[in-house]
Parts: structure tokens; sequence; C-alpha cells
């Protein structure tokens, strides 16, 4: 028997017909002795519950025990003291309720929400209404159904954030919204609604959640909101939203089929590290993949069919991830992808989705097994047609559908072209056999009734499929029938929908109306794609066309006697590039990003078909009209390979016409060529805006300067201001003309729109505010680059002016907000796989522990950092002089002199290798301090003399001796004639650190 107290009590046989009980007073014992199962109930206490003091109620207590006897057939057990019912915990509905949540909220800490999603629900079900509804009145019933209620409530929670996991935000909203009207001031439902409405697009309602609560907990309780819902509210202010990660493509039908085989793999995938989904094509590896993804949180789907050349795989992979290979400032030091993947993902619980493996097998063997092996919590799903033979890797073979479900799906494909259609099972059962129960082909056969009916149909099969299915003898016998069901579909086309299916195979990726028209170039075409769509061979979504990998290559087999579309493709792509190029700089520039970001794999199709076959013009035309866009999106290195192929096939010499090309060209491969060098520095000469820009900042020289000095005065607004932003760089005359330019630059990206130049000016700007103590000033202009570097979706200048904003703050003591900017500085660094960004997060971290007096918190937060910079990129030389000077300010206070003296000449090395003077004093007033402190005031007033130099500042009269004696007189008078002050290597001969 099973027994319910979760609303009123209730009895069921084993058949599930419910057992009578009775009147109120057999339930209500019944309850009592159910509300602990299996424990003694006493004589005293049921009497009590039961019938309070009346006169006889021991012998009526007797007499109702009997009658439950009988009911239960002898499951109530007489002992010494009461009374017990004999039953396993699992057949109480609250003993299971109780499992069951319990099992749901171990799966969701562990990181399996759709499990945890499956068992909250089944806990949930079993709710009918306020447990022990039967003795409400009772005191020991009342303490356990408040138990139950409140677990209840907790796993109603549980599931919420499951579901919010499996992104189904918009669904859960109004159920929270109506708990959080029944329990005002529980603050987790708050944060589940508010993270609810963040993840619908709905952050303004978000805040105001925070807002009420906030007033609510101080009206009513005098407490103010927890860290953790603080930290949320903190988080939507900011919009620290997640990284735009590629989620599995939206689905236009039911899945049909393989509900068992989605519940085995997503099974696997909890144990397993690597999946490999295996069988031929349109089997339903893709559908299947899509629909495991879909249903996890933390999930990454990679199209892996547009990508050709194996070197551009980790380029894809983080492309899908939402990040850029570069910062908005060009510049050396770059993490190689590979590399780059593993540190985003190493300590991320991710499903990693790489679909049509089966062209790049050697190649995504190879990175996945890198992958899984630096990355512990990352899982891999790849669909191939062959294994990729590595350790670890478990196999699911895709089979074709059998009998049952494939029939289920013709009847359901059939009936969504054929509203109303009841089609006879047993030709739709010929059908699917003939079809050997392959998804794709039956779903191309039953796009066809729209247009014919069933028995002409299976007709149509029998007659054309054993003809069409001839092929290889070699080939397998599935690939011969998926082949022969495109085939047959192909043949039933009409000329023109067979010439516009063959050129919509040029696409890589998809394609818009427009590059579809210009393509295709035939009339009526957008009703001949509504035709092609019908009948499943096109898929319209979001406004654009694709096919499926399997439909496009038996199309682009077609194809062959046309080789000019591939050409006229191409030139649609470069007309496109320099139809968006001078938006791209302007107020619409990231409409445009958008707009070519669609079409960025059709641009490496395009760029590869032109390289392959010795298109080196229209190569060159490719490149250069796309550089601009690359550059923005921090995507030059997508193309190196196929820009160092074109240069080797052009020599140092660009080709009449196309200079810019040609430089664009040595840019992308990552090469310094002198013709090159020639044409982008050449005065006087009309050249693209970017050219000066990114050649200047790629290859800075002392050929550089005067181009960029005469471009300040360019008739083109954005070489103009890009040429004042590289003059403020090495601070020609000092701070004011390096202001001065800056606030040009500034002024010229502003009247443009030019968020990409606006965020680097900017910046530049508030490192100056700083330098001159204008902290305030410092964070607003901060405030203002970060918000065009987050439009831009640039990482790496995000986590820089965090730990800008952070550092200004600190000196503002303005702890808390400080710590705000370093953490999620940390933390986006993290989640990028920006190693030395993160490091400078846990640097300002370090800063922070330390002035609170937390000296080990410090020590760990700066060694931490320590081991994430990287040595040879000067970038990172401040937060690694910083976290060095940390370490020795932690060594001095618990009075380890030598120990603060020895991290003090470290920092103050990194300085003098990297030419970062400002942390060079630094470095020079804590050696000063120390050396005071050890008894040496001589050299200290040396140390505090030199620093002032480097800060470039005159040197004051008391140090005048010990310089004199530093340098020598010649050397004193020379440097101090007519007011000069110290250079910075007299500074530091004077420090005593160069000789």
């Amino acid at each position: 028997m099973r027994f319910g107290v979760l609303g009123a009590t209730q009895v069921w046989r084993a058949d599930g017909s419910e057992a009578p009980l009775g009147g109120r007073g057999r339930r209500a014992l019944l309850t009592l002795l159910l509300v602990r199962p299996g424990e003694v109930v006493s004589v005293d206490s049921l009497v009590e519950d039961l019938y309070g003091s009346t006169a006889g109620a021991a012998h009526s207590l007797q007499s109702q025990v009997f009658r439950l006897r009988t009911a239960l057939g002898g499951a109530v057990e007489h002992v010494q003291t009461g009374y017990r019912l004999r039953v396993a915990p699992d057949d109480v509905d609250a003993s299971r309720f109780e499992r069951l949540s319990a099992e749901g909220r171990l799966a969701l800490a562990g990181g399996d929400a759709e499990h945890a999603a499956e068992l909250l629900r089944a806990a949930l079900a079993l709710w009918r209404g306020p447990a022990f509804a039967d003795v409400a009145d009772c005191a020991g019933a009342q303490a356990r159904a408040a138990e139950l209620e409140r677990l209840h409530l907790a796993t109603i929670e549980d599931r919420a954030e499951a579901d919010l996991q499996l992104g189904a935000h918009r669904a859960v909203v109004p159920e929270l919204a109506r708990l959080v009207e029944q329990h005002p001031v529980r603050e987790r439902l708050r944060a589940l609604l508010m993270r609810a409405l963040r993840a619908d697009g709905r952050p303004a309602e978000a805040l105001l959640v925070f807002a009420d609560i906030r007033g609510l907990l101080a009206d009513e309780l005098g407490t103010d909101p927890s860290a953790d819902l603080v930290e949320l509210h903190q988080e939507l202010l900011r919009g620290d939203e997640p990284a735009r990660v590629r989620r599995p493509p939206a689905q236009l039908t039911g899945f049909v089929g393989r509900t068992a085989e989605l519940a085995q793999v997503a099974a696997l995938l909890r144990t397993a590290r690597l999946v490999t989904l295996v069988g031929p094509g349109g089997v339903g590896k893709t559908r299947l993949s899509i629909e495991v993804a879909a249903r996890r949180p933390d999930v990454c789907f990679v199209e892996l069919a547009p990508v050709r050349n194996p070197a551009e795989l980790p380029g894809a992979v983080l492309a899908a991830l939402g990040l850029r290979e570069t910062a908005l400032h060009p510049h050396g030091g770059q993490t190689p992808p590979e590399a780059r993947l593993a540190e985003a993902l190493a300590d991320r619980s991710l499903l990693l989705v790489l679909d049509n493996c089966e062209h790049l097998v050697d190649a995504v063997a190879t990175l996945v097994a890198r992958l899984v092996a630096a990355c512990a919590a990352l899982r891999v799903l790849a669909t191939s047609r062959e294994p990729l033979k590595i350790i670890g890797e478990h196999l699911w073979p895709v089979r074709p559908l059998d009998e049952a479900p494939a029939v289920r799906l013709f009847v359901d494909r059939a009936t969504a072209v054929r509203p109303g259609l009841a089609p006879d099972l047993d030709i739709s059962r010929q059908i699917c056999a003939t079809l050997d129960g392959l998804p794709l082909a039956i779903e191309l056969a039953a796009a066809r009734l729209r247009t014919t009916d069933l028995p002409r149909l299976a007709a149509g099969l029998r007659d054309r499929f054993a003809m069409l299915s001839r092929g290889s003898p070699a080939a397998e016998p599935r690939h011969r029938t998926l082949r022969a069901a495109v085939a047959w579909s192909w043949e039933l086309l009409s000329p023109l929908e067979q010439v516009v299916a063959s050129r919509l195979s040029v696409f890589a990726g998809s394609a818009d109306l427009t590059g579809a028209q210009r393509v295709c170039a035939v009339a009526g075409l957008a009703d001949v794609l509504d035709s092609l769509t019908d009948k499943s061979l096109l898929v319209f979504d979001d406004g654009r066309y694709r096919m499926l990998e399997t439909i496009r290559s038996y199309c682009a087999e077609q194809l062959a006697d046309e080789p000019d579309v591939r050409r006229v493709h191409a030139e649609h792509l470069v007309e496109l590039a320099g139809t968006a190029d001078p938006f791209l700089r302007r107020a619409e520039q990231l409409r445009w990003l958008e707009i070519l970001d669609a079409e960025r794999e059709n641009l490496y199709a395009a760029l590869h078909w032109a390289v392959d076959t010795g298109e080196t013009a229209l190569s060159l035309r490719l490149i250069g009209a796309w550089s601009p866009y690359l550059w923005l999106r921090g995507l030059r290195a997508s193309v190196m390979t196929p820009a160092a192929a074109v240069l080797d096939r052009l020599g140092d010499r660009p080709p009449p016409g196309l200079a810019d090309e040609y430089v664009f060209c040595v840019l992308a491969a990552g090469r310094r060529q002198p013709a090159a060098e020639a044409v982008a520095l050449a005065p006087g000469r009309e050249r693209h805006p970017m050219i000066l820009f990114l050649w200047g900042m790629t290859y800075p020289g002392e050929s550089n300067k005067e181009p960029i000095t005469s471009a300040r005065q360019s008739a083109q607004p954005w070489e103009a201001a890009t040429a004042h932003l590289m003059s403020g760089y090495p601070e020609p005359g000092g701070h004011e003309t390096a202001e001065r330019e800056f606030r040009a630059a500034a002024d010229g990206f502003r009247a443009l729109g030019d968020r990409w130049g606006l965020a680097l000016a900017l910046g530049s700007l508030a490192g100056l505010a700083n330098l001159r103590g204008d902290l305030a000033g410092a964070v607003v202009l901060v405030e203002e680059a970060l918000t065009f570097a987050e439009q831009l979706g640039a990482t790496e200048d995000v986590c820089d002016l965090l730990c800008d904003r952070a550092d200004y703050r600190v000196r503002l003591g303005d702890l808390t907000t400080a710590h705000d900017d370093y953490s999620r500085a940390e933390r986006v660094a993290r989640h990028a796989g920006l190693p030395t960004y993160q490091g400078a997060g846990l640097r300002g971290l370090g800063d922070l522990a330390r002035l609170a007096g937390d000296l080990d918190a410090a020590g760990r937060y700066y060694e931490q950092a320590l081991a994430t910079f990287d040595t040879h990129w000067f970038r990172s030389a401040g937060n690694r002089a910083g976290a060095l000077l940390g370490l020795g300010q932690v060594a001095e206070v618990t009075g380890d002199l030598a120990g603060g003296r020895a991290r003090y000449l470290q920092a103050l090395e990194v300085t003098v290798a990297t030419g970062t003077l400002p942390d060079g004093a630094r470095a020079l007033d804590a050696l000063a301090g120390v050396t005071l402190a050890e008894g040496d005031p001589a050299s200290a007033a040396r140390l505090l003399g030199a620093a002032t130099a480097l800060r470039g500042s005159r040197l004051p009269s008391e140090f005048e001796p010990s310089a004199r004696a530093a340098l020598g007189d010649t050397a004193f008078e020379t440097a101090y004639a007519h007011g000069a002050t110290l250079s910075p290597t007299d500074a530091l001969r004077l420090a005593g650190v160069l000789p």
C-alpha cells in the first residue's frame, strides 16, 4: 500500500485503487501514525490528540485501531507503549518527497540541472495540498507539517533554479512573481526572480524587485539585504552579463522518436567526459546533440561544417565562446588560441558540442584531448561519421529509427505540411522501410505530401528509388539510401528550384535575401525560397536561409558546371564589407558589426575558395575589405593562414591598384615587409584611414613619427583622430602635450560616434588624470570608456579598465566598490581565459586585503597573481611590479626587512626592464623606507630623490649633494642647466640601480 499525507490523508492499494478509511476519527488516527512513519506513537499521545480528556477515550482509541487494522490488512502494530504503522518510508508520500527533494538538490549542486529538474518535479508532483490536513489542530502534526511546508517552498526554489539554468527563464517569471507576493521578505525568491528577469531582458524590473525588498527589510525587520543579494544587485547595475556563448540553434519542429536515447546520452554525459555520436549522414546526430545540449545550463555549440582549415579550429571554438582573439589596442603578447581555450575552460563546468567533425577528425582529436586533460569540469559532445579515437572517448552509435518511431516521425511531419491528414499506417510503414528509417530521408519524403497524396508518394519512391540508389558497391548501404533520398527530392524540383538550390550551396553558413538574390540571380526568388523551405531543403530562421550540411553537399555537386557562382559570392562579400566600412567607424558601428557577424562563415568559405583556386587578386580584395571588421572584432588571426598564402604568391610587391589591400594582408599575416611599410607610411598618399593606426600600433618605430604627425591634419576625420591618439602615447613634451593629443582624439572619435577609438582615448585620458591627482575625474573617464568596451565585447579592455577604476577608487578611499571592480575583473578574465588580466584583479584584491590588515590573504592573492602573469609581456609589468611591491610591504610589516628589500628590488628590476616609470618611483619610495628603517638616512634620501626625478618633478634642493656625489659635478650641472630635470637614466643612476 501507498500512503498520502501531503493533502487529505489517503491510502492506495497495489493496483492503484483507493482504500476506504471510514470516518474522520479513523483518518485522523492514521494521519498521526504517519507523522513519523515506522515510529511508535504512545497511547497517551494519541488519546490527547484525538479525544482530549474525554471519558472512555482509551476504549474509543482501541475501537478505532481495530477498524483501521481491518482496513489496512494488519499494518498497525500494538507495542508495549502504543501503536506503530508498519510501512516502508518510500511508501509514504512525505518521505518520498523528502528523498526526491534531497536527490534533486544534490544533482543541482553537482551541475546536472536537467536531472535535478526531473527529480524536483517528481517531488513536487506528490504535493496535493497542505500537509497533514486531517489533523491540522494536533500540535505534533503541526510541527511536522511546518517542516514539510518549509521544504516544499525550498524545493520549488530549487526547481526554479534548475529551470533557470536550463534557460526556461520566461516560464518561471510569473510563478516566482506570485511566490514573492506570498513571501515578500524571502531573499532567495527575490534573487531567483531578479535573475529570471535579467535573463528575459528586463533588468530594470529586476532592479525594482531589489529596491522593494530593501525597503521592506528596513521597515519591517530593521535589516539590510544579504551579501549575495547585494552582489546580484551590483551585477545588474554593472551590466555584468554572461559571455555571449553560442547556444544550440532553435528548432522549428518537434523532437520525435529518440526520447529514450536522449535520456541515455544525457545520463552518459554525467559520468563520461567525451561522448561522440557516430553514424551516417542524415541519421540524426546533429539533432540529437542539439536536444541534449538544449537541456543543459552551460553549453557552447560549435558548428564545424564551415571550417575547412584545421588551423582555424581553435579560433572557431573561441568565436563560439564569444571571446575575442585580441584587445582593442593592437599589440603583441597574445596567447595562442589553443592555450587561450584551455585557460578559458580551466575551471568552468561546460558542455562543449562540436558538430560535424568528420572532415577535421585529427585536428578535433588533438584539441579535445588537450582541453579534456587541462579542464577538469569540461565535457565534450561530438558528432562525427567516424570516431575521434582518443583515450576516454565513449562512442554512442546513432542508428536509423526503428519502425514505430520512424512512422511517428513521418506522420508528425506529414500532418505538419497537410493539417488534417490521417496517413495510412501501412503505407507509411512501407515508405519508412524504403528509406531505411533515416530521419532526414523521412522528412524529405513527408515534405512532398504538400503537393501529392500518400499512395502516389509511395509509388514514386518504389519506382525511382531503385535507380537512384545505385551507387558504388563499396559505399555503405545507408549512405546510398540517404543519397538516393536527396537525389530523389532534387529530381522532383523544378529547373528553377534546382538552379537556386545549387547556387545557394556556396553559402557556408546562411544567407539573407539580399545575398541570395545577388548569387542566385533569378526572378521571383522569394517564392522559390519559400518553396524550397516547404520541401525541407532549406531552413528559414531569424531572417536567414540555411541548408543542412548533407543537402548542401549534394547541391554543391550539382554546381560543378557553374564555377562563376563562387566568384559572384566572393564579390558580393567584398561589396558588402565595402558598404559597411565607413559605418564601422561611425555611430552605426554596432549594427554593422552584427550584419557582418552573420556573414563571417561565408567570408572564410569565399576566402579559402579564392586562395585554393589561385584567385590572388580576389583573395587580396577579400582580406582588404574585411580587415577593418576583423580588427574591430579581434579576429585578425582567423585569416592569418590564407593571408600568408597570398603573400607567398605575391612576394614583396603590391599588385597595381591594390596597395591598401596588400598592406592589410601583410598586417593579417603578421609580417613586416618593406614594400608594405613604404606604402603604409608614404607621405601624402591617400590611404584607408585604419592603415596608419594599425601599422603604427603593430610595428611602432622611429620611422612612423613623421607620417603620424602629418596625419593629424588628414582630411579623413578618423585617421586624424587616430594620429592624435598615437601622438599622445610617447608623451612628447610631457603630460600636457599628451593630454592635448588624447583630448583631440577623443573629440574626433566622439564626433564620429566610434566607440573603439573613444574607449582607447578615454582610457588614456583617465591615466593622465590619475597622474596629476584628479582621481574623481579619472573614474568618470574610465566609466565611459568601460561602457564602450563592453558594447564591443572587448574582454581584455574591460578587465583593464575595471582594474584601473578600482585603483583610482582605492586612492579615493572607496574600498567597497573597488573590491567589486577587482573581483569582477578577476572573474571575467578567468572566464575568458586571460590569465594576465586575471592576475591584475588578484593583485588588486591583495592590495585591499593588505589595507584591511589581512596579511595572510594579501600574500596569497599576490602569489596567485604572480603565477598568472606573462613575464615577457610589457603590459603585465605594472601589475607584476604591484604584486611584488605588495609582497614587500607584507614582509616589511611583519618585520622581515630583508624580505621586503628583496621584493622591492625585484619590482624595480621589472620597471627598469619595461620602462614603467611611475611603478619604478613607487619601488624606489619603498626601498627608501626600508633603507631608513635600517638606519641609513643618506641612502634613503638618495633613493627618494631618484623617485622624485622619475616622476618628472624637480629635484628638491636637499637631494642636490647626493645627486652631485652620484653623478659627478659635470653631469649634475648638465642635467640641471636652465632648470632641467634629471632624465630617467640619470635618476636610476642616482638611485644606484644603473652604473
